[in-house]
């Protein structure tokens, strides 16, 4: 069971750097203006969501002592950068349908 739990750790980690990464990536945009919401930023903040769940729920059934609490706020805070980095990319899909410019 550890071991599982060292792969899904392994897991979110690389979930932390493609979030980090992207972002890095957009910094000198960022400077002049023309940032945007890279799809690993995205994917980054995605797998971090569902290894998080896992490690909690791995956790649990091993009995562990969680702080509920800090897990709650980690799921807030992740959920609010979810929500940063999908809403431009759907506006940015309703711009460019065909349906959007009837």
């Amino acid at each position: 069971m550890n071991v599982l739990i060292n792969v899904f750790v392994a897991l979110h980690v690389i979930g932390i750097a493609a979030l980090l990464g992207g972002f890095l990536t957009q910094m000198k945009a960022i400077g002049a203006g023309t940032a945007r919401m890279v799809p690993a930023m995205l994917h980054g903040a995605l797998t971090m969501l569902v290894t998080g769940m896992v490690l909690v729920g791995l956790n649990e059934a091993q009995g562990a002592a969680l702080d509920h609490v800090k897990i709650g706020v980690k799921l807030a805070l992740l959920v609010v950068i979810l929500a940063c980095t999908w809403a431009p990319r759907s506006r940015t899909a309703a711009k460019s349908s065909p349906q959007a410019s009837r």
